[in-house]
């Protein structure tokens, strides 16, 4: 999903006013806003933050000096490590360590629900649509965080839903 569609759902989400003039930049298709009174603003991370602050929802980005960092952490992990990879085998090697990070955590950030979750969730879409039954067996704290965050009120929107197999039915063999 491009970083603009992206930026709609997350003011949708927000309860911003559509009508942002969002573009992209360069070959890495980097995204820009053209605020009103003021330069434009340049990345996803960025336009986020920005959006978040404008929607008065600032306890999106951290109640915490330390959860605050976090949840920047994780802005900076989307962009750096699941914006542009598109091998089977990077986005396995991406899913096992989040798996490994979400083991003993409900968010990204600890115990709250952040910005880290919604950009995360909206750069993993893709991805996490395409798993099978066994795969999504095989990440269970992912695949548990993921359907937390897709059924988190105004966050999945127009996005397909994924399902997630709770209960395992097995033939009676007598």
């Amino acid at each position: 999903m491009a970083a603009a569609a992206e930026l709609k759902l997350l003011e949708k989400s927000l309860g911003l006013r559509p009508g942002n003039k969002y573009s992209a930049q360069g070959e890495r298709q980097i995204p820009v806003l053209q605020t009103n009174n003021g330069p434009s603003l340049m990345g996803l991370a960025t336009i986020a933050t920005h959006l978040v602050k404008q929607a008065n929802k600032e306890h999106l980005l951290g109640s915490t000096a330390e959860e605050k960092a976090i949840v920047q952490q994780w802005l900076e992990y989307r962009i750096t490590q699941v914006d542009g990879h598109c091998s089977k085998e990077d986005i396995h090697t991406l899913l096992k360590d989040l798996n490994s990070y979400l083991e003993d955590k409900v968010y990204l950030a600890g115990y709250n629900f952040t910005l880290a979750d919604i950009l995360l969730y909206y750069g993993l879409h893709r991805f996490i649509v395409d798993l099978t039954v066994q795969e999504k067996e095989k990440y269970l704290n992912v695949s548990r965080w993921f359907c937390h965050i897709q059924h988190y009120p105004d966050i999945r929107q127009h996005l397909s839903s994924v399902v997630f197999i709770k209960n395992r039915l097995y033939a009676n063999s007598h």
